[in-house]
C-alpha cells in the first residue's frame, strides 16, 4: 500500500467510534500481559464468540498463543489512562504497577472494567500485520456504566440521541 493511501486510510478509521478495550493474557510464569485494543467485536451468538485483532510482532500474541486463552477487559468511560498505560511499549509487568486485577478463567481481569469476557481461543486468521483470534466465551460479567470509545485520535464516550 502506498503511503499516500496508508494515511488516508487511517483518516477514513479515525472517523470510526470504537469501544476499548484490554486484551489480557498470562504468561507460564505468571506474568501478566495486557494490551489496549480497539480491534474487537462480536462474533456468535450460538456459540458466543468473539473476535480481537493483535499484531503479529506483539508480545502479548505470543503468550495468548503459548496458553490458548485470553482476556477482553471492556473498559468505562472512567478508564482512559487505564487505556493510555496499556498502549505503551512498557514492561508487562510495568503495565500492571498499580492496576487491581485478578486472575479468572486463566487470564487477568482488570478490576473495574465495564465488561468481561474469558476466552479460548478457537481459530487464527492471518489478516495483514496483525493476527485475528477469534475466542470461545467461558467466562463474563457486565456492570452499569457508559463504554470508553475512541473516535478521531480521542477517548469518549456514547451518549444516547433523543427521539
Amino acid at each position: 500500500m502506498s503511503e499516500g493511501l496508508q494515511e488516508q486510510f487511517r483518516e477514513v478509521m479515525a472517523r470510526v467510534a470504537t469501544p476499548v478495550s484490554v486484551v489480557t493474557g498470562l504468561a507460564d510464569d505468571e506474568t501478566p500481559y495486557g494490551s489496549t485494543v480497539s480491534a474487537f467485536a462480536s462474533l456468535s451468538m450460538e456459540p458466543p464468540m468473539v473476535l480481537v485483532s493483535l499484531v503479529k510482532s506483539s508480545r502479548l500474541l505470543a503468550v495468548v498463543r503459548q496458553s490458548g486463552r485470553f482476556g477482553l477487559n471492556i473498559l468505562g468511560s472512567a478508564h482512559s489512562q487505564l487505556a493510555r498505560t496499556f498502549a505503551t511499549a512498557l514492561a508487562p509487568e510495568e503495565k500492571f504497577t498499580g492496576v487491581d486485577w485478578a486472575v479468572e478463567a486463566g487470564v487477568p481481569r482488570l478490576t473495574g472494567a465495564l465488561s468481561w469476557l474469558g476466552c479460548t481461543v478457537e481459530q487464527e486468521v492471518e489478516g495483514g500485520d496483525h493476527l485475528v483470534l477469534f475466542g470461545s466465551v467461558s467466562s463474563l460479567s457486565s456492570c452499569a456504566g457508559e463504554p470508553l470509545t475512541y473516535h478521531r485520535r480521542a477517548f469518549g464516550t456514547h451518549t444516547k440521541l433523543e427521539g
